[in-house]
Formats: C-alpha cells, sequence, structure tokens
C-alpha cells in the first residue's frame, strides 16, 4: 500500500479522520444543492427585503448608531444573524427529521463513521453554510453601497464561526425535544428576542443597564461585535473575548450535545 492510501484509509484500514468529516459534509451538500435555487435564493432577498423595510424607513429618523452611519450599523448586524437562522433551522428541524423520521442517521452510521464524525460533520456543514449566508448578505449589501466588499472579506469568516457556534447549541437543544413542535420554544422564546437584544437593530448603550448585562449573555452579541470589527477594521481587546466566549461556548455545547445524541442514538 503506497503511502498516500495510508494517509487516506488510516493503519488499521479505516478511512482518516478527514475523510469520515468530508463524507458527512459532502453528503449535506449534495442534498442541499438538489434544490440550489431553491435554497440560495432566499439569502439574497431577504437582506434586500429587511433592509427596505427596516433601514431605509427607520433610516430617515436614525442617521448614526453607535458611532456608524445607521444603514452600514444594521448591514453588518444583518451577516451573522442570517448565518444564525441557517445553522439553527439545519441543527433542529433538519436534524430532528434525519433522526426521528427518516432513520437517516442509521444509514449513515453502517458506514464506518463514528456518531462523533456524524454529528462534527453535520457541525461543519453548518459553519459552511454560515459562511455561505454571510457572504450572500455581504455581496447584496455591498452591491448597494452599504459596506465596502473588500474592506469585510473577514465577516464570512466570522459568519462561518457564527454557524458552527450556533449549530453546537442548537443540536443541544434537540437532544432534549420529543416533539418537533417544541422548537418553536426555541425560536420564539429565544432566537427572536436575542435578535433584537443583541445589538443587530440597535446599539446595546440604548439598553437599561440591566438589559444590558443581558445581551453579553447571548451569543449573537458576541458575534455581531466580531462582525463590525471585522466590517470597520476597529479591532479592539473586547473582540478577543468575543472570541473566546465563542470558541467556548461551541466546545462546551458541542460536547454535551454530541454525548446526549449519542445515547439517543444508541437507544
Amino acid at each position: 500500500m503506497s503511502d498516500s492510501s495510508l494517509t487516506a484509509t488510516g493503519r488499521s484500514g479505516t478511512p482518516s479522520l478527514y475523510l469520515r468529516l468530508y463524507s458527512v459534509w459532502y453528503r449535506h451538500m449534495r442534498v442541499y444543492t438538489k434544490n440550489l435555487i431553491t435554497n440560495g435564493f432566499p439569502p439574497f432577498l431577504e437582506p434586500l427585503i429587511f433592509l427596505a423595510a427596516i433601514g431605509v424607513g427607520l433610516g430617515k429618523f436614525v442617521t448614526e448608531m453607535g458611532g456608524i452611519a445607521y444603514l452600514p450599523f444594521l448591514g453588518s448586524g444583518l451577516l451573522v444573524t442570517a448565518s444564525m437562522f441557517t445553522a439553527a433551522f439545519e441543527c433542529t428541524y433538519g436534524t430532528f427529521i434525519r433522526l426521528e423520521f427518516d432513520k437517516a442517521y442509521d444509514g449513515m452510521l453502517s458506514a464506518p463513521i463514528t456518531v462523533n464524525n456524524l454529528f462534527m460533520g453535520e457541525i461543519l456543514w453548518c459553519g459552511t453554510k454560515g459562511f455561505f449566508f454571510a457572504l450572500a448578505v455581504l455581496i447584496v449589501v455591498s452591491a448597494f453601497g452599504v459596506l465596502s466588499f473588500t474592506s469585510s472579506l473577514l465577516a464570512p469568516v466570522v459568519g462561518f464561526l457564527t454557524g458552527v457556534m450556533f449549530a453546537t447549541l442548537s443540536l443541544l437543544v434537540t437532544s432534549f425535544i420529543k416533539d418537533i413542535n417544541q422548537f418553536n420554544f426555541f425560536f420564539t422564546g429565544f432566537l427572536s428576542p436575542m435578535f433584537f437584544f443583541s445589538g443587530v437593530v440597535f446599539s446595546l448603550d440604548n439598553l437599561p443597564p440591566v438589559l444590558q448585562k443581558l445581551a453579553e449573555v447571548f451569543p449573537l452579541t458576541h458575534a455581531v461585535r466580531l462582525v463590525r470589527a471585522a466590517c470597520f477594521q476597529e479591532w479592539r481587546v473586547q473582540n478577543v473575548l468575543d472570541l473566546l466566549y465563542v470558541f467556548v461556548l461551541t466546545f462546551v455545547t458541542g460536547y454535551f450535545a454530541i454525548r446526549r445524541l449519542r445515547r439517543r442514538l444508541i437507544s
């Protein structure tokens, strides 16, 4: 056997970790791209609707927010909210359907992959979708002169990190869900309020002190600060703490999510 074959399959004859993760990622990519126009059109259309409804309308009364012109302020925040929602939908409704209705994971686990590989590949796929959705929004807002595309090239990377973070958090929520309708509590009771209280639509400085402290608990707050730093090239020490928050939350929620889902699959 050649050295390259050993690298690809491992010395035990099983596929390498890279190939196992890639196989899960590739499976999700193939399913997603079967309806590429249907799936890929919304991230280009939604920011236009939101900018027109909120940005242009409210922008007539609010010219600046947090020291930034309002439209760029809002447009930069929309980059990571797109990543958040696509990852959350994928790892809640998508994961639950694959787990309980389609039984897709049973067939995938018949291949030489582990439960860890399965969900790590799924998390990476959500990160990829987060990157794509952030890039799509960036293309749209840049085309209308809201943000500079060349100055915001790191923003999709923040979208990737945001997608991964909300993928692990959503998987953890899914591990507790017994009925698909229970996801309404997660989306209506957590994600929707967080959208408005994480500095996307208005600055956190405008909130009462108690809500400012509460906003620091929300994962989206840290993603918004990181993406604004990436868009406007204004990096601060606070952003290091934001990045640390993202990594720690991703690791902790990912660990417990995979652990709980492994038990659920085995049982």
